[in-house]
């Protein structure tokens, strides 16, 4: 068993996986934001790559990673962020990458690096599962689990691939379009759950513009877990002693378990 799938396994709460860049604002900031996540109450912490050209994500986690290419984080420095946070917490770490940083350090590389860092998987939202099958095989041979993203436009075929190659879990994109807090859910969101349950026996974990407690016990009612980015990074740029993002996390662990008792 992987550590991602022990989170499911031996819980029967509602997974809270929250997502921070890596170096923003600061080296620094990640190394003590983290820990305070994982004493919050999240499950999974996603730690993101900085990239130039990050074309899934919005406005807000498009600054974060601009911001911290500034700060000189590359694909090393991330790595050697996790090593250290993989000592400190006991929560599971996964790395969400585009392609190309992990294709530009080698792929076998660039597995046994998260391997011996402590990294549990990869969240890649640039790499289709059709054109998946080296990286699956390469992390595969480093104990990494590769997730693989349905968005709720996807066909039936590609939702019985996914099912079939994804590890660890199974990220559903909310709604079409890139990460961002928003004030609603789409209104199809159980729908495309059931259709993906139907098929897969991955846990089902949602992300993409989740941003309130009210929206995550929404989610929780039909998934496995609930993803968090935008609104985290946003408290972050406004409060920089973290405070605001311990009590936010608080609440929606609150909500959550409150959900699922």
């Amino acid at each position: 068993m992987t550590r991602l799938a022990d989170v499911f396994n031996t819980s029967r709460q509602t997974a809270l996986i929250a997502y921070v860049t890596v170096g923003y604002p600061s080296v620094e900031a990640t190394l003590k934001l983290v820990p305070l996540l994982a004493r919050s109450g999240c499950d999974i912490v996603e730690l993101g790559i900085p990239f130039s050209d990050p074309m899934a994500d919005g406005a807000t986690i498009q600054k974060t990673s601009h911001e911290a290419l500034l700060n000189g984080v590359t694909p090393d420095v991330c790595i050697d962020v996790a090593r250290q946070l993989s000592s400190e917490v006991d929560i599971p770490l996964v790395f969400m990458s585009y392609y190309n940083p992990m294709l530009k350090k080698g792929l076998d590389a660039f597995c046994g690096a998260c391997a011996e860092a402590g990294v549990s998987g990869l969240i890649v939202p640039d790499l289709p599962p059709d054109e998946g099958g080296e990286l699956e095989m390469v992390s595969s041979a480093h104990g990494v689990d590769l997730i693989y993203l349905l968005a709720p436009t996807a066909t039936e075929e590609r939702i019985r691939l996914v099912a079939e190659r994804s590890r660890g879990f199974i990220y559903m994109v909310s709604l079409a379009g890139v990460t961002g807090a928003r004030a609603s859910i789409h209104d199809g969101l159980e729908d495309f759950v059931d259709r993906v349950r139907a098929v897969a026996k991955q846990p089902l974990c949602v992300g993409f513009g989740i941003s309130s407690p009210e929206q995550a016990v929404r989610v929780a009612k039909v998934a496995d877990g609930v993803i968090v980015g935008s609104r985290i990074l946003k408290l972050v740029e406004q409060d920089d002693s973290f405070e605001e993002v311990a009590l936010f996390v608080r609440t929606l662990r609150s909500a959550l378990d409150s959900a699922d008792a």
